[in-house]
């Protein structure tokens, strides 16, 4: 038995009148999911499901499209509708933001970078689908390979209005800021970066070390890209943005899977613990999703609360 059940048993023993309250719910403090005006949930979904890739089976990404399709549409939600110019996508597929960001902001020409392994070179996969208005569509998405931790990538500076990197800072092995700092080399000043990542401080996060349980991620077969290698709270992420001179426009935690743990949603010591911290309720999310602008110049040594052991004029 998990140390919250017993907690939760001792306080219903003591005093059997008290009620178990449910744990803050994060989804209570999250903004709506910005649905695109005139389109609902499921077709959406139901589009986002029969993608194929270079021929692969329809449907052998419906749980990856189920599992995540709330984050996609509040990705798509931290860019306005009337943005427009050059947008680069980091980690493009397999391709469902590309495809929103294509139909609900087509201002914005994309450019997109993958990386599978092996040198830097373009290649095309082509991708077929249904269409979010019922028109199939095949697209043929040029992609180029390039590993953001070393790599510098193949554009000029200041090349970019929106550049977004959703879901990939988390995987990275080695080096977070100088991706950091090429994504800020070829986005314009004042343009505008998308980046979501994983809470570290999420609520399954917190109930589990309470209980004695590890969070870190396990070991995967596709190797050491395959695995979340370092997350981040908000209040990290927050610093690492600042640090490489991005003034946060849109900032929040929000939960996209319904599958958290009844042990967790309902229980009093952690509901207690949580409410004595000030505005703690904002934090619990599964996910961070930021907006932010190119505000200022980098600070291009690192930071101590992110990196060690390298030499002293190298840190900041």
């Amino acid at each position: 038995m998990g140390f919250l059940n017993v907690v939760k048993k001792r306080l219903m023993r003591s005093n059997p009148s008290v009620s178990v309250a449910p744990l803050i719910d994060p989804r209570h403090f999250q903004p709506p999911l910005p649905l695109p005006a005139g389109y609902s949930r499921e077709s959406l979904l139901s589009a986002l499901e029969s993608v194929s890739i270079d021929g692969s089976s329809k449907g052998e990404l419906v749980g990856y499209a189920q599992a995540d399709f709330e984050r996609f549409i509040h990705t798509l939600g931290l860019v306005p509708e009337h943005a427009a110019g050059r947008s680069l996508e980091i980690g493009a597929n397999p391709y469902f933001t590309t495809l929103l960001y294509r139909k609900f902001r087509p201002s914005l020409n994309m450019d997109l970078i993958n990386y599978f392994g092996g040198p830097e070179h373009q290649a095309i996969q082509r991708v077929s689908f249904p269409g979010f208005d019922g028109v199939p569509e095949e697209i043929d998405m040029v992609w180029h390979n390039a590993n953001l931790e070393f790599a510098t990538l193949p554009f000029e500076t200041d090349t970019f209005d929106v550049v977004l990197f959703c879901e990939v800072l988390e995987h990275l092995t080695l080096d977070p800021l100088h991706a950091m700092l090429e994504l800020k080399r070829v986005l314009k000043p004042g343009g505008r970066l998308v980046l979501t990542t994983p809470n570290a401080a999420r609520l399954e996060n917190v109930a589990a070390f309470i209980e004695g349980r590890n969070v870190y991620d396990q070991y995967s077969k596709y190797g050491v890209y395959g695995r979340h290698n370092r997350e981040y709270t908000r209040h990290e992420l927050n610093q690492l943005l600042m640090h490489c001179g991005f003034e946060a426009e849109t900032f929040y935690t929000a939960n996209v899977h319904h599958d958290i743990p009844p042990h967790v949603t309902h229980n009093r010591a952690i509901n207690s613990m949580i409410g004595a911290i000030t505005n703690r309720e904002y934090d619990l999310g599964q996910y961070m999703f930021t907006s932010s602008i190119n505000k200022r110049d980098a600070e291009t040594r690192r930071p101590s609360w992110l990196f060690r052991s390298y030499p002293a004029e190298e840190m900041a």
